[in-house]
């Protein structure tokens, strides 16, 4: 598998990137005991079941079964192959890998491996031409005067694409790529003369780059009165608008560690606010906010503030987005900005330390904004609108499951109408049963505070079973138990999984590899069997295992081998008399294979 990239080298790779980090990328892990719990990735969870493991450096999830190391796992979150994994955690690591190494961990195809060049190129060319040509003198000036640092200049890469008609043409061509191409990769625009021009021309430039770091698009804003004011670039094989987040890559690090995300509408509110110290905010690429992005955020956030503009418009994106994220199960929070501005303006306007305390700190809850919103659909001085109003908010209460959040939003609703709070309280407890909802302990309790671990029901094993599971977990361990195993038994083991786990732990060891499930994993290409593996080595082990444990577990295992030997043979005999029309014989030898079958059940409980 490792190919060209020698086995010391991957293996220094390996030991350099500590799995807790890696997955911390991507996952909110909290410790609990000796392992590191989160919601897995790979499927939709509200209580975590993702399980990482520092010591034996790998993963598994028990609620959809996924479980790897390292690489497997960026290869699972990212797409990517085994080099391309590889080369990411060299890259983080600081390690070089071979030259004729580097095209083949490359698998993507040629014309997104020149786009990606591109947009590496053009996002250099656009920044020069802002900061020291006199064509992007008048956007520097209408930067300047928006009130962006230098810092922040550099930070995000702004550019400026200049009014000429060919400069950029030129550029790319001076860099080898082909014009065509770039249109058809969305970086260049044709008219119907078919002359290829640049699509940002004459507008301040933002590229949008991928967590990674790589730019896979830009967003051009008009400083000059053009339509749209904003404009993206197209869909590509590398550019998903409802999959990016802009600032996703600065802020990713912050967002884990403040367990909040801030969602704002545009580059510019972003900005603005990463200038004034808010380093966890983000921004959906001038679309409404998609279920792939909520469910980015939710991995690394316990709650979210959406921070949209103060207009009508802003209050209606508001309350879509804030309904997503509630469906996610993420605590939702809405910032509330007065005079209908747009963050970006407030902070201008006001700065930094009130935008902090006035806006951020006195976000509203989400029953508070849902109490609010509803309110602009009724005239509350008429009793039939006060009625519909108060059920629309009963609905809403009803779908909370903490008792205290809806006993204290339906009191707010009882002193606002003059109702008693048992009247409402009896109301939610009507809608709930309705809905087929309990009101139990287990409702009140937040997934997002309490970590438990869910465990997949399982049925009694039988014995031999049980008994193979525990030794193979001790020869992944130690490789002398699994010398011993292998001299004693070899793989004759009764059940076929297991039967080809210890062939291939046999092979690995014979290779000369010490105990490492995190390593021996990579050597596996059967996902089930993979996925196996992880799982019994996530079972508790004693350190130390005596001689006679050993041989405890070799028996129980040769005796299920020795009693399915005796069934057999007993069966053979059966079908002889039954053939040879003795059938007194054949129900004898019946009766008897039935109490064997029922011994060998009674030891299995």
């Amino acid at each position: 598998m490792a190919g060209q990239i020698p086995e010391e080298l991957i293996d220094d790779i390996r030991k350099a990137n500590d799995i807790v980090d890696v997955v911390g990328e991507y996952v909110k892990l909290k410790k609990q005991g000796r392992n590191y719990f989160g919601l897995c990735p790979f499927h939709g969870e509200k209580t975590p079941s993702f399980s990482v493991t520092q010591e034996k450096q790998i993963f598994h999830c028990f609620g959809c079964g996924k479980g790897g190391n390292a690489v497997t796992f960026l290869m699972e979150v990212e797409g990517f192959s085994f080099y391309q994994a590889i080369q990411h955690l060299a890259e983080k690591s600081g390690h070089v890998l071979p030259e004729n190494q580097l095209q083949q961990t490359n698998q993507l195809n040629n014309m997104d491996q020149a786009s990606l060049k591109a947009y590496e190129w053009l996002t250099k060319f656009y920044h020069h031409v802002l900061r020291h040509t006199k064509e992007g003198k008048e956007a520097y000036a209408y930067l300047q005067k928006r009130g962006f640092s230098e810092e922040m200049l550099e930070t995000f890469q702004i550019g400026y694409s200049p009014q000429s008609t060919d400069i950029v043409t030129q550029f790319l061509e001076k860099k080898g790529f082909h014009l065509q191409q770039m249109v058809s990769a969305g970086l260049l625009s044709a008219n119907e003369q078919n002359q290829i021009t640049d699509r940002f021309r004459g507008r301040v430039v933002f590229p949008i780059r991928t967590h990674l770091g790589k730019t896979v698009g830009f967003g051009g804003r008009t400083i000059s009165g053009q339509e749209p004011k904003y404009l993206n670039s197209p869909e590509s094989s590398l550019f998903h608008k409802g999959k990016l987040l802009y600032n996703f890559d600065l802020a990713r690090s912050e967002i884990r560690k403040k367990a909040q995300a801030i969602l704002f509408e545009g580059y510019m509110d972003v900005i603005s606010a990463h200038q004034a110290g808010i380093r966890n905010g983000v921004a959906s690429l001038g679309t409404s906010v998609t279920e792939q992005q909520a469910s980015l955020l939710k991995r690394y956030a316990e709650s979210v503030v959406i921070c949209y503009d103060g207009d009508r418009a802003g209050i209606e994106a508001s309350y879509k987005a804030a309904k997503l994220f509630k469906q996610t199960g993420c605590n939702v929070m809405i910032a509330s900005i007065p005079e209908g501005l747009d963050p970006d303006a407030y902070l201008k306007k006001y700065g930094a330390q009130k935008f902090k305390h006035e806006v951020m700190e006195a976000s509203n809850t989400y029953m508070t904004f849902l109490m609010e919103y509803y309110k602009k659909d009724y005239n509350l001085q008429l009793e039939g609108d006060r009625i519909q109003y108060m059920n629309k908010v009963i609905a809403e209460l009803t779908l909370l499951d903490r008792p205290m959040e809806q006993e204290h939003y339906a009191k707010e609703l009882a002193k606002t109408f003059d109702l008693s709070l048992s009247t409402i309280l009896e109301e939610i407890h009507i809608k709930r049963k309705k809905l087929g909802r309990k009101q139990d302990k287990a409702d009140s309790i937040s997934h997002t505070k309490k970590i438990e671990p869910v465990k997949r029901s399982k049925k009694l094993l039988p014995a031999y079973h049980n008994a193979e599971k525990q030794l193979i977990a001790y020869m992944l361990y130690d490789a002398t138990i699994a010398e011993k195993v292998r001299n004693e038994l070899g793989a004759l083991f009764n059940v076929d999984h297991h039967k080809i786990i210890v062939t291939h732990l046999y092979a690995y060891y014979e290779d000369g590899f010490d105990s490492n499930i995190s390593h021996f994993i990579e050597r596996i290409s059967d996902e089930t069997i993979k996925n196996e593996i992880i799982q019994i080595a996530m079972e508790p082990i004693q350190p130390e295992i005596s001689d006679k444990e050993i041989q405890d577990y070799i028996r129980i295992i040769q005796t299920e081998q020795g009693d399915k030997a005796i069934i057999r043979d007993l069966r053979l005999k059966q079908k002889q008399a039954e053939m040879n029309k003795d059938y007194v014989l054949a129900a004898q030898i019946g009766m008897e294979i039935v109490e064997i079958l029922k011994r060998l059940k009674n030891a299995s409980h």
